[in-house]
Protein backbone atom coordinates (compact mmCIF):
# COMPACT_ATOMS: atom_id res chain seq x y z
CA UNK A 1 0.00 0.00 0.00
CA UNK A 2 0.83 3.65 -0.43
CA UNK A 3 -0.63 6.78 1.26
CA UNK A 4 -1.04 9.93 -0.73
CA UNK A 5 -1.75 12.99 0.85
CA UNK A 6 -3.45 16.76 0.21
CA UNK A 7 -0.46 18.90 -0.76
CA UNK A 8 1.96 16.07 -1.58
CA UNK A 9 1.10 16.42 -5.47
CA UNK A 10 3.50 17.29 -7.76
CA UNK A 11 2.22 19.63 -11.04
CA UNK A 12 2.09 18.31 -14.25
CA UNK A 13 4.52 19.92 -16.80
CA UNK A 14 6.64 19.31 -19.96
CA UNK A 15 8.99 17.27 -17.87
CA UNK A 16 6.48 14.97 -16.75
CA UNK A 17 4.44 14.82 -19.52
CA UNK A 18 6.65 15.11 -22.58
CA UNK A 19 5.93 16.83 -25.82
CA UNK A 20 5.30 14.80 -28.85
CA UNK A 21 4.12 15.55 -32.41
CA UNK A 22 5.72 19.21 -32.48
CA UNK A 23 6.37 20.67 -36.16
CA UNK A 24 6.27 23.94 -36.86
CA UNK A 25 2.68 24.58 -37.15
CA UNK A 26 2.51 23.13 -33.68
CA UNK A 27 4.91 25.50 -32.36
CA UNK A 28 3.70 28.65 -34.17
CA UNK A 29 0.06 27.35 -32.89
CA UNK A 30 1.26 27.17 -28.97
CA UNK A 31 3.03 30.33 -29.65
CA UNK A 32 0.02 31.94 -30.55
CA UNK A 33 -2.06 30.63 -27.73
CA UNK A 34 1.10 32.39 -25.21
CA UNK A 35 0.52 35.45 -26.67
CA UNK A 36 -2.86 36.00 -26.23
CA UNK A 37 -1.55 37.92 -22.77
CA UNK A 38 1.06 36.96 -19.83
CA UNK A 39 -1.95 34.81 -18.08
CA UNK A 40 -2.34 32.01 -20.69
CA UNK A 41 0.02 29.26 -18.65
CA UNK A 42 -2.90 29.93 -16.26
CA UNK A 43 -5.48 28.58 -18.19
CA UNK A 44 -5.42 24.81 -16.64
CA UNK A 45 -3.82 23.11 -13.36
CA UNK A 46 -3.31 19.92 -13.39
CA UNK A 47 -1.40 17.66 -10.09
CA UNK A 48 -0.14 14.45 -10.23
CA UNK A 49 -1.77 13.22 -7.17
CA UNK A 50 -0.25 9.74 -7.52
CA UNK A 51 2.43 7.81 -9.47
CA UNK A 52 3.56 4.04 -8.88
CA UNK A 53 6.47 3.07 -11.14
CA UNK A 54 6.83 3.83 -14.85
CA UNK A 55 5.26 3.34 -18.14
CA UNK A 56 4.32 -0.10 -16.25
CA UNK A 57 2.77 1.79 -13.21
CA UNK A 58 -0.28 4.14 -12.95
CA UNK A 59 -1.27 7.39 -12.24
CA UNK A 60 -4.19 9.57 -10.90
CA UNK A 61 -4.05 13.57 -11.29
CA UNK A 62 -6.65 16.14 -10.01
CA UNK A 63 -7.25 19.07 -13.14
CA UNK A 64 -8.43 22.19 -13.23
CA UNK A 65 -9.39 23.63 -16.37
CA UNK A 66 -10.95 27.62 -16.09
CA UNK A 67 -13.71 29.00 -17.90
CA UNK A 68 -13.44 28.41 -21.91
CA UNK A 69 -10.34 26.59 -21.84
CA UNK A 70 -10.75 24.27 -25.31
CA UNK A 71 -7.48 22.13 -25.81
CA UNK A 72 -5.59 21.86 -29.08
CA UNK A 73 -6.25 18.04 -30.57
CA UNK A 74 -3.61 15.55 -28.99
CA UNK A 75 -3.60 12.05 -27.66
CA UNK A 76 -1.36 10.40 -24.87
CA UNK A 77 0.11 7.03 -24.96
CA UNK A 78 -1.56 5.88 -22.12
CA UNK A 79 -4.97 5.04 -21.86
CA UNK A 80 -7.32 7.48 -19.46
CA UNK A 81 -9.93 7.38 -17.57
CA UNK A 82 -11.31 11.07 -16.97
CA UNK A 83 -14.45 11.37 -14.05
CA UNK A 84 -16.30 15.23 -13.56
CA UNK A 85 -15.90 16.14 -10.31
CA UNK A 86 -17.28 19.44 -10.89
CA UNK A 87 -18.20 22.24 -13.87
CA UNK A 88 -18.95 20.95 -17.25
CA UNK A 89 -16.56 20.00 -20.06
CA UNK A 90 -17.22 18.48 -23.91
CA UNK A 91 -15.12 15.99 -25.42
CA UNK A 92 -16.35 16.05 -29.13
CA UNK A 93 -19.92 16.03 -29.18
CA UNK A 94 -19.73 14.42 -25.31
CA UNK A 95 -20.85 16.45 -23.01
CA UNK A 96 -20.41 15.85 -19.39
CA UNK A 97 -21.11 17.13 -15.86
CA UNK A 98 -20.43 16.23 -12.48
CA UNK A 99 -19.86 12.25 -12.18
CA UNK A 100 -19.90 11.65 -15.91
CA UNK A 101 -16.83 10.16 -16.88
CA UNK A 102 -15.13 9.09 -20.41
CA UNK A 103 -12.80 6.33 -21.21
CA UNK A 104 -9.85 7.42 -23.89
CA UNK A 105 -7.36 4.75 -25.19
CA UNK A 106 -3.92 5.26 -25.68
CA UNK A 107 -3.24 7.15 -29.47
CA UNK A 108 -7.04 8.62 -29.61
CA UNK A 109 -6.96 12.48 -30.68
CA UNK A 110 -9.56 14.30 -28.92
CA UNK A 111 -10.45 17.54 -27.98
CA UNK A 112 -11.14 19.25 -24.03
CA UNK A 113 -14.28 22.24 -23.85
CA UNK A 114 -14.66 23.35 -21.09
CA UNK A 115 -17.76 24.91 -19.94
CA UNK A 116 -18.90 28.61 -18.12
CA UNK A 117 -17.52 26.84 -14.85
CA UNK A 118 -14.60 25.89 -15.60
CA UNK A 119 -14.09 21.62 -15.26
CA UNK A 120 -12.37 19.82 -12.33
CA UNK A 121 -11.82 16.43 -12.91
CA UNK A 122 -9.66 13.55 -11.86
CA UNK A 123 -7.87 11.59 -14.45
CA UNK A 124 -6.72 8.16 -14.51
CA UNK A 125 -3.94 6.50 -16.06
CA UNK A 126 -2.32 2.88 -16.88
CA UNK A 127 1.02 4.51 -16.88
CA UNK A 128 2.44 7.05 -14.36
CA UNK A 129 4.64 8.63 -17.09
CA UNK A 130 2.68 9.61 -20.73
CA UNK A 131 3.50 12.30 -23.40
CA UNK A 132 1.38 14.41 -25.08
CA UNK A 133 0.95 14.80 -28.64
CA UNK A 134 -0.43 17.15 -30.66
CA UNK A 135 -2.38 15.93 -33.63
CA UNK A 136 -3.80 17.53 -36.50
CA UNK A 137 -4.41 20.70 -35.33
CA UNK A 138 -5.34 23.31 -38.34
CA UNK A 139 -4.46 27.00 -38.59
CA UNK A 140 -8.50 27.41 -37.98
CA UNK A 141 -8.18 25.12 -34.39
CA UNK A 142 -5.31 27.21 -33.01
CA UNK A 143 -7.00 30.50 -33.77
CA UNK A 144 -10.22 28.90 -32.21
CA UNK A 145 -8.13 28.46 -29.43
CA UNK A 146 -6.38 31.38 -29.27
CA UNK A 147 -9.28 33.46 -29.32
CA UNK A 148 -11.09 31.59 -26.31
CA UNK A 149 -7.85 32.27 -24.56
CA UNK A 150 -7.99 36.56 -25.31
CA UNK A 151 -12.06 36.48 -24.25
CA UNK A 152 -11.66 34.21 -21.21
CA UNK A 153 -8.10 35.07 -19.41
CA UNK A 154 -9.56 38.57 -17.92
CA UNK A 155 -11.76 36.37 -15.85
CA UNK A 156 -8.75 33.42 -15.22
CA UNK A 157 -6.66 35.36 -12.42
CA UNK A 158 -9.34 35.39 -9.83
CA UNK A 159 -11.45 32.26 -10.87
CA UNK A 160 -11.68 29.71 -8.28
CA UNK A 161 -12.46 25.63 -9.30
CA UNK A 162 -16.30 25.22 -9.40
CA UNK A 163 -15.84 22.77 -6.25
CA UNK A 164 -14.28 25.58 -4.33
CA UNK A 165 -17.22 28.02 -5.20
CA UNK A 166 -20.59 29.10 -3.41
CA UNK A 167 -23.87 29.49 -5.36
CA UNK A 168 -26.58 31.28 -4.01
CA UNK A 169 -29.74 32.03 -5.90
CA UNK A 170 -31.75 34.91 -5.21
CA UNK A 171 -35.34 35.39 -6.28
CA UNK A 172 -37.29 38.22 -6.78
CA UNK A 173 -41.32 38.23 -6.65
CA UNK A 174 -43.21 41.31 -7.81
CA UNK A 175 -45.38 40.60 -5.09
Amino acid sequence: MTLFRTGEGIPLDHETMPFAGVDPATMAGLGRIMASGPRAADASHTTILFQSGDEEGVSLSHAWFKTGFISSRHSHNADGIYYILAGEARFGSARLGPGDGIYVPAEQAYVLEVGNEGCELLEFRNAAQFNIHFKGNDEAHWEKVAQSYTRHMPQWENELPPSQRSYCSISVSSR
